[in-house]
């Protein structure tokens, strides 16, 4: 079977790659596993200097795979769901070298906070961000987490609260983009900004990237307990197992 992540280096930038199109690289508990791997060889590779994190196909990623996690019986991943996608976004959140995240189509909730959770989002004009768990009556403690860390609350508010889909161009005035260019120039795009973030001499845009997380002085197992912790009702946070 195919890993539903993909990870080459290629001129010092990892391609991490989701890597389910047929179900718009849906998320499920084999796709979190591998997410995480892939982002912590990317942090242990002394080649890599830069991400760039997609998607395959036509799009960057769907959400949760509900086929999957509505199975019965259950998949054997499913026990183990909270301490596989804690494990995905602290390897994120721990990886220092910078990333930037190719948003084709659109990123819709499980797939918002993890570009959310990207250094720079190239979006395509039509793509669009989609943090709906609101509309459903769900959390959305990672997609808190990242937001309220990156941003003001006046935009976590738009975003997490009303529940709209906001599009590229949207995006890139509230500063969760960094640029939105036509839909079909978005992988381009995005691999042209991870290489000029590579190929700074001495690692520097990993060296600053390390020091800014730094000077916000971040627990980030804690600041993760307590997005989790709010959105859930106060429900224990998931084991910190790897």
């Amino acid at each position: 079977m195919e890993s539903p992540v993909t990870f080459a280096v290629q001129d010092n930038v990892a391609y991490i790659t989701l890597n389910r199109p047929q179900r718009r690289n849906a998320i499920t508990g084999p796709l979190g596993v591998a997410l995480a791997e892939a982002f912590e060889t990317a942090q242990s590779n002394a080649d890599v200097n830069a991400v760039l994190f997609a998607g395959a196909g036509d799009a960057f990623c769907s959400g949760l795979d509900l086929s999957e996690f509505n199975l019965d019986p259950k998949p054997e991943w499913m026990a183990e769901w909270p301490t596989i996608w804690r494990r995905a976004q602290r390897a994120i959140f721990a990886c220092e070298k910078p990333i930037v995240g190719a948003l084709e189509r659109f990123a819709i909730n499980g797939g918002a906070a993890l570009m959310i959770a990207c250094d720079f989002c190239v979006a395509g004009k039509t793509s669009f961000l989609h943090v709906g768990e609101v509309q459903i009556g769900m959390a959305a403690p990672y997609n808190l987490a990242w937001l309220r860390l990156k941003h003001s609350e006046t935009v976590c508010a738009r975003l997490a609260l009303l529940g709209e889909r906001i599009d590229g161009p949207t995006l890139t005035t509230l500063g969760i983009a960094h640029t939105a260019v036509a839909d079909a120039d978005v992988l381009e795009q995005a691999t042209t900004l991870a290489q000029q973030l590579a190929d700074y001499p001495n690692q520097a845009a990993a060296r600053i990237k390390r020091g800014l997380r730094q000077t916000v002085d971040v627990d980030m197992e804690a600041y993760f307990d307590r997005a989790w912790a709010t959105a859930a009702g106060g429900a224990r946070p998931p084991p910190k197992r790897t």
